[in-house]
């Protein structure tokens, strides 16, 4: 997530700070729950409509409280919660003192409003702790943006420590050509950068006076660097240490972003927008990484790139807090809010999207009828889509299923 922090897979050894880290990321993960009930119940209320139960968990209640009309409890099994709204269907049998309040018979912008109201939370959650994350400790640049951090007094080759003072006559290229730091290189040698990967790579093949176009306060300028060539040691394939010539002009990227706490809302606004690309783009390609779910289970090598459950985020979420690692930490605690609430209004019961679906056909159906001089048609029956419904819940826990058994016997690592 742009931490400079790999995953890797492996054994680990339970410490204070890792169970501290695991129970503080499920409890993360508990709140976000609650909050996404919340939702439901405070948009339902909001309307008029009756909350009969709001409850944290299924399986056998642990305890609960009764304030008006409401249930208020938690459950033994923290997976999961509901928020009971009476009349959610027209199947339902609703006293005839409490119809006018049904859930159905509600305008469809206010049960859609209702619906959504979960995925909502999920998004505003996740969006106030990218807005911590920004006003304490930055925003990592994961775009790898070539935004300079620093331009080096000089540039010496590999024998020499990077924290070693500059020899006399070592060129400076970077600083004599005037690059600053703040400047974004928007391209090298007459070619496009949009990375700091393509900068590097592009410099290192450049050699002698080499054009770089650069970006500084909202301005594109064309600075003249001569590029020295200077040895640098890389590992090839197999991790052995090489050394070779590159061309380099003395320049470090930026890999976090600071902000104060107003700037701090533009940063988080934009990250955002990156982490729903992020997370849409992962979903799309969720059905193809299964199979190296299982592969994983069987003792093959385990992919980074595999779905995790929350037992594998907790997992993580562990060892971040164990390294100090809270920006890891949080980032995923974002991620996660962002990737249930975009998951959650997918067009499938019995998600809330699926429900959302459903009362949008209806409210069009409806319309195309009144456009025809007919009369509006019966609600959905939803016990037709009973097949379809088990069977995205058949699917969701063998998926849930298979990613916790590699979380728990392969589970991925954060790297050393």
């Amino acid at each position: 997530m742009g931490t400079g922090t790999r995953p890797r897979t492996g054994r680990k050894e339970l410490n204070v700070g890792y169970v501290f880290g695991v129970v503080l990321f499920a409890l993360g993960i508990a709140v976000s729950i609650a909050l996404h009930e919340f939702g439901h119940l405070l948009t339902a209320k909001a309307f008029g409509m009756k909350v009969t139960r709001y409850f944290i968990g299924f399986g056998p209640k642990l305890f609960s409280f009764r304030k008006g009309e409401t249930e208020y409890g938690l459950k033994a099994i923290p997976a999961g919660g509901f928020c009971e709204i009476t009349g959610m269907t027209a199947l339902e049998e609703v006293p005839e003192e409490d119809k006018h309040r049904a859930f159905y018979k509600q305008k469809t912008w206010k049960r859609v409003v209702v619906l959504s109201a979960g995925s909502i939370t999920h998004f505003i959650v996740g969006f106030i702790v990218l807005y911590l994350l920004a006003a304490t400790l930055g925003l990592p640049n994961t775009k790898d943006e070539p935004i300079l951090s620093q331009v080096s007094n000089c540039v010496q080759d590999h024998t020499i420590p990077v924290d070693a003072p500059c020899k006399e006559g070592a060129p400076a290229p970077a600083k004599a050509a005037g690059i600053q730091a703040g400047d974004k290189i928007l391209a090298v040698g007459g070619v496009t950068t949009p990375t700091w990967y393509e900068v590097r790579k592009k410099t290192q093949d450049s050699s002698g006076p080499t054009e770089f176009k650069v970006l500084r306060d909202g301005q594109e300028k064309l600075i003249t660097i001569d590029v020295p060539k200077v040895s640098r040691e890389f590992l090839d394939a197999s991790g052995n240490k090489t050394v070779r010539e590159v061309g380099t002009i003395g320049v470090q990227t930026t890999t976090n972003f600071e902000y104060t706490p107003v700037t701090a809302i533009g940063g988080s606004v934009a990250f955002t927008g990156t982490m729903f690309v992020n997370t849409w783009e992962g979903l799309m390609r969720f059905p193809e990484r299964i199979p190296a779910v299982v592969k994983a289970i069987g003792g093959g090598e385990r992919d980074i790139d595999t779905p995790i459950s929350v037992v594998g985020a907790s997992r993580l979420g562990g060892e971040a807090a164990e390294r100090g690692l809270w920006a890891f930490f949080l980032l995923m605690l974002a991620g996660l809010n962002f990737f249930v609430g975009v998951f959650n209004l997918l067009p499938l019961l019995p998600l809330d999207g699926g429900h959302i679906a459903v009362n949008l056909y209806e409210r069009v159906r409806d319309w195309v009828r009144k456009l025809r001089g007919q009369p509006a048609g019966a609600p959905v029956n939803y016990l037709r889509l009973l097949p379809l419904t088990y069977f995205v819940i058949f699917v969701g826990g063998a998926i849930t299923l298979l990613t916790v058994t590699a979380d728990i016997v392969n589970p991925i690592r954060l790297g050393q």
